[in-house]
């Protein structure tokens, strides 16, 4: 597995690859891998003939008194687990690498995606990834990029990025990978004490809860927010961001539940931020 911090040798080896006719994919990761990262390591290994990972705790997306300085990184750790799962490179640039001190350009969607969801509590938070995807995705030029589920919102954004952009690069969503108790596999659950993570299964159940609500002919999404949120506010040590139910293409709020709305939350856990989702399909609202 090569292991590098230049764009220029990322450039020349892909190159190469593309010259042999292999198909590249690209996994972008901020590090402190887990089995969620793994599958989509995976998901690229079976789809295409070389996989790229990025690490790079990308600091243009963290606002101020986030945890930019705290995020955990384990990179010896990180290149086991891409070693063990097939990856052929990782590209581990350092912040000069990719962000000069002149840095004067950013790419953003001016619509009104990234002002929902977390981007009400996150101003700056999606310009700053819009603008790392793009770098990778021109310093890589993948032909498939892999992105999970649990960040629904920077993977929608990210698709009507590409659509505008004519950007030549697929975009492949994969499932959310959970702990036994459904947890969302996160690199931010390591900061939860004890107690903390005995509680950040509210998530799950409040998501489980919602599920069955429309299985059983809810349509009504302001009801199933309610509801959603009642079972969250039980638990003590969780404050809710938000939960809302969005159009899972334009992220715009929706009144009813039909197929491809996204029922989504941000939660606080203590002092730790949690994100999941769901989205409703015809299983859900055939009652399945």
């Amino acid at each position: 597995m090569i292991i590098t911090g230049s764009i220029a040798e990322v450039g020349k080896q892909v190159k190469e690859w593309k010259l042999n006719g292999l198909c590249v994919g690209l996994v972008p990761t901020m590090g402190y891998l887990h089995e969620g990262h793994a599958s989509l390591i995976e998901k690229s290994v079976s789809l295409c003939d070389k996989t790229v990972a990025s690490v790079f705790v990308n600091p243009t997306q963290f606002g101020p008194g986030e945890d930019l300085e705290t995020y955990p990184r384990d990179f010896s750790h990180d290149c086991e687990l891409l070693k063990s799962r097939g990856c052929d490179m990782v590209f581990h640039p350092d912040a000069a690498e990719m962000y000069p001190p002149d840095f004067a350009t950013w790419v953003e969607v001016q619509s009104d995606m990234p002002k929902q969801l977390c981007g009400k509590t996150r101003p700056i938070h999606f310009r700053g990834v819009c603008t790392v995807v793009n770098k990778l995705f021109n310093i890589v030029t993948p032909d498939m990029a892999f992105f999970g589920q649990k960040d629904a919102q920077q993977l929608a954004i990210i698709r009507r990025m590409v659509r505008d952009l004519s950007m030549n690069v697929e975009i492949v969503g994969c499932p959310i990978v959970r702990e036994k108790d459904g947890l969302a596999r996160s690199s931010r659950n390591t900061y939860l004490n004890e107690q903390e993570r005995a509680a950040a299964p509210v998530l799950f159940r409040s998501i489980q809860h919602g599920r069955e609500l429309i299985k059983k002919g809810e349509r009504d999404a302001r009801r199933l927010i309610a509801s959603m949120k009642e079972l969250l506010e039980k638990e003590a040590l969780a404050r809710i961001d938000y939960v809302d139910a969005v159009d899972g293409e334009t992220m715009l709020p929706v009144n009813i539940l039909d197929t491809g709305v996204l029922v989504a939350m941000a939660v606080y856990i203590g002092k730790t931020r949690l994100i999941d989702n769901f989205t409703v399909d015809s299983s859900l609202l055939s009652g399945k």
